[in-house]
């Protein structure tokens, strides 16, 4: 990571009067550039921040388990996403009463203020029903706001985060500070590279959009395809019965409640039929354990280095079926390693359940013990991919965590994966399913230019499943991190839309 903040090596007594007599080492440092042609981020504003550009806070009285309305916290705001993070920590449904309208539009762009200062988020829709938290500012940008957004997100942006608002304290709150920050200006072809990269920007936001519908079609098209084809049979609940208990053999589990036996029910009531996931084919081996006292010696990394392991555990697998971010590790100790075909399953805390398909053929990427290797011993690549998308799906409705076992999240071991039944969907219906994840689509480069770009890249993500746009995602950011390189040490920068090929 290049380092655009300059710490110097000894200060004057003029500069300590400059600021004021502090003696806080982080007064000192300055932000450092090759290319002087900047604005600050309050340059990129219609007008001034006004109070209701800011968030209101509403008090836990106002918070209930259901409702329409939404109190969107700060949480929402993630590094690894352009857009807001829609989860049980970040939206808080609150009673109507207590709601603030803001009026919240597609392109509206929201900073954290306060907690995780800085972090940013587009919105790719309309809002009503969602207020902001006081940590958490709208602001108005009209012009040039993919441009904007494309630094923001940048770490020429939040290096420049962490020294005007110090790390240290429990809490951080950053007021107002990010409008000092700086955004470069490109010297060479402006208009243009300024174009260049807010498509950019657009397309990484519309695929990550067009993720997010694709998951949540890949769990409709489930839901549907059991409901509209179940048998004559009627569900009823009856309360665990000692030959109940003595076929589990546990008794710390909701393997006996109404949302569990309805869930299988809905499964074994499916015309086609249900297999379980080990007479399906499937076996779970966990990772290699990564504690020193066990791989004896690591080195880690959060770039490549050649000879190392790629890590891709549970807590870096986004909930639609992608890894957000690898790690690497160096070690003399041999690691389990992961092949294409293989279903990596979270087995335990914050990633419990979470799921990602290996698609490609893969060299030494490894996973760690809480990390489960679920590999499809028939060889069906399209039929891993279906049971990972049937996985989603038994996660979304609760049965994961309903299998799982002990505290703190508990953990799902392989151990317990002939709980999880599946249903035998016809080929048809199966791979239309699978499409949604994996189409193998082939991006056409040729004769792309700043007018059609946006037009044709949609287009593709159309027909692209999830794991393929996430490997666009991942390779237009690593070019925009370069654009944004080139600008801020005063280079040019080449238009070239041939980085999908």
């Amino acid at each position: 990571m290049k380092k655009y903040i300059e710490i110097p090596q000894y200060t004057t007594l003029k500069d300590i009067q400059d600021n004021s007599f502090t003696f806080s080492a982080t007064q000192y440092k300055t932000f450092n550039i090759k290319n002087d042609n900047k604005l600050k981020v309050k340059d990129f504003l219609s007008r001034k921040l006004i109070r209701n550009d800011l968030g209101v806070e509403v008090g836990s009285e106002a918070y209930v388990d259901n409702s329409e309305y939404y109190f969107m916290k700060t949480a929402a705001l993630q590094e690894d996403s352009n857009l807001i993070d829609i989860n049980k920590e970040s939206m808080q449904p609150i009673i109507p009463k207590s709601f603030v309208k803001m009026e919240l539009k597609k392109g509206d762009i929201l900073i954290s203020k306060d907690s995780n200062v800085g972090e940013i988020a587009i919105l790719e829709k309309d809002y009503p029903n969602i207020m902001l938290c006081g940590g958490i500012y709208k602001l108005p940008i009209k012009e040039h706001k993919y441009y904007f957004l494309a630094f923001s997100k940048n770490d020429i942006f939040k290096q420049q985060i962490d020294f005007l608002v110090p790390k240290g304290s429990t809490i951080r709150h950053g007021k107002t500070k990010f409008l000092d920050c700086f955004i470069p200006i490109p010297n060479y072809n402006k208009e243009k590279t300024m174009q260049y990269v807010e498509l950019l920007m657009q397309a990484i936001i519309d695929k990550e959009a067009i993720i997010r519908e694709k998951h949540k079609k890949i769990l409709e098209e489930i839901e549907k395809e059991l409901k509209n084809n179940q048998l004559d049979d009627k569900f009823k609940y009856e309360r665990p019965t000692i030959n109940n208990i003595n076929k589990y053999q546990r008794l710390d589990t909701s393997l006996y409640s109404e949302e569990f036996e309805y869930n299988n029910f809905i499964i074994k009531n499916y015309k086609y039929g249900y297999i379980s996931l080990t007479d399906r084919g499937y076996k779970g081996i966990r990772g290699t354990s990564l504690e020193n006292n066990f791989i004896k010696s690591r080195i880690d990394s959060d770039e490549y280095i050649e000879g190392f392991y790629e890590l891709v555990i549970p807590t870096n697998i986004s909930e639609y079926g992608y890894v957000k971010k690898s790690s690497y590790i160096g070690t003399s100790a041999e690691l389990k390693t992961i092949k294409k075909g293989d279903i990596i399953f979270g087995g335990e805390g914050f990633g419990k359940g979470r799921t990602f398909v290996v698609c490609d053929d893969v060299k030494n990427i490894a996973t760690n013990y809480h990390g489960i290797r679920i590999i499809n011993t028939n060889n069906d690549i399209i039929d891993s991919i279906f049971v990972r998308c049937f996985l989603a799906y038994w996660r979304e409705k609760g049965m994961i965590d309903r299998i799982g076992v002990g505290g703190s999240g508990g953990h799902c071991a392989p151990s317990y994966f002939h709980l999880i039944i599946t249903p035998k969907f016809p080929d048809d219906v199966k791979n239309n399913i699978v499409k949604l994840y994996y189409s193998n689509s082939k991006y056409i480069t040729d004769k792309l230019n700043l007018d059609n770009f946006l037009e044709n890249d949609h287009k593709y993500n159309l027909n692209a499943g999830i794991y393929e746009l996430d490997k666009n995602i991942k390779k237009l950011k690593q070019h925009l991190n370069n654009i944004i390189e080139r600008i801020a040490s005063d280079e040019e920068v080449l238009i070239d839309f041939n980085i999908l090929k």
